[in-house]
């Protein structure tokens, strides 16, 4: 048996019955449904936004860092969100929410590092979709969100989750075993229903799903790989979602990214890791 906020379950009960007792902000997955109509008016978006003081707060605080570098502080949520666009408030609401999801346990530096993986994914995913001709913000977003899964299983079970993560050695993949184990599931399985209970549209369902699968090859590039492989670009560099995670070589990983049709060619991973760290802190920042 294990206990979950006042309630408690068996391993044989579905996980994402519980999901209502986490903390995620519902703006942030209205926002999301919101924005993948291209007809939504922003100030439509704008009061959803800010029918959440403390959500709107973290939105303008983002809006005006160095992540955004503008010119002039918007010193309205419409402002901000004007100069974000639509499409890029998704993974901006995402982390918004994923930092606050996590509340008082990013003191622990099990939890921290989870945290600063997820957003180097992102960041990666973002500068990937860029060489790839994709789109950068629906990948930004699918980075942002591909470990959502592993988020929850961290504040339903802060204790246990936190004991695996510190403790167990060996392959990103590796660790869903040790979930099964653990919990009776593992942070795809967990993901990939909470995106889809949030009826979030279906790509990042996949991403989620499958970001720790094998590629396969009868297809072509697209965002599923991008964030797959950004996320091992992700512990390759310095931010591992656990201390003891056994990473592949960075040049083996781009051996593995499609040939560029331009002069010169993907980031040194001195340059990535430099460029990600800076886009983290300014995040930390706020």
């Amino acid at each position: 048996m294990a206990v979950v906020g006042t309630q408690t379950r068996t391993r044989s009960q579905a996980p994402w019955a519980y999901f209502t007792l986490c903390p995620f902000s519902q703006v942030a997955i209205r926002v999301m449904k919101l924005v993948n109509n291209e007809e939504t008016p922003f100030n439509e978006i704008s009061r959803l936004i800010s029918s959440d003081p403390a959500f709107a707060s973290e939105v303008l605080k983002i809006s005006n860092s160095l992540w955004y570098a503008p010119r002039v502080p918007a010193v309205s949520i419409f402002q901000a969100v004007s100069r974000i666009g639509a499409r890029n408030l998704q993974g901006l609401c995402l982390t918004v929410a994923m930092r606050s999801f996590l509340g008082d346990s990013m003191s622990r530096p099990v939890m921290r590092d989870m945290w600063r993986h997820n957003l180097a994914c992102a960041f990666i995913s973002e500068e990937l979709a860029i060489y790839g001709g994709l789109d950068k913000e629906i990948a930004f977003t699918g980075g942002v969100l591909h470990d959502v899964g592993r988020l929850a299983l961290a504040v339903l079970q802060p204790k246990e989750y936190v004991h695996l993560l510190g403790t167990h050695k060996g392959s990103a993949a590796g660790i869903l075993t040790a979930e099964r184990e653990t919990f009776g599931f593992d942070h795809c399985d967990v993901g990939a229903r909470l995106v889809s209970e949030w009826n979030l549209p279906a790509i990042f369902e996949a991403i989620v799903a499958d970001h720790h699968s094998p590629r396969t090859c009868c297809h072509g590039w697209d965002t599923s790989d991008v964030v797959r492989l950004s996320c091992r670009m992700a512990d390759a560099i310095g931010f591992p979602a656990f201390q003891g995670m056994e990473t592949a070589p960075y040049d083996k990983l781009l051996e593995e990214l499609p040939a560029l049709d331009e002069d010169g060619g993907y980031p040194e991973q001195h340059v990535l890791a430099t460029e990600v760290r800076a886009k983290i802190e300014a995040v930390e920042a706020i």
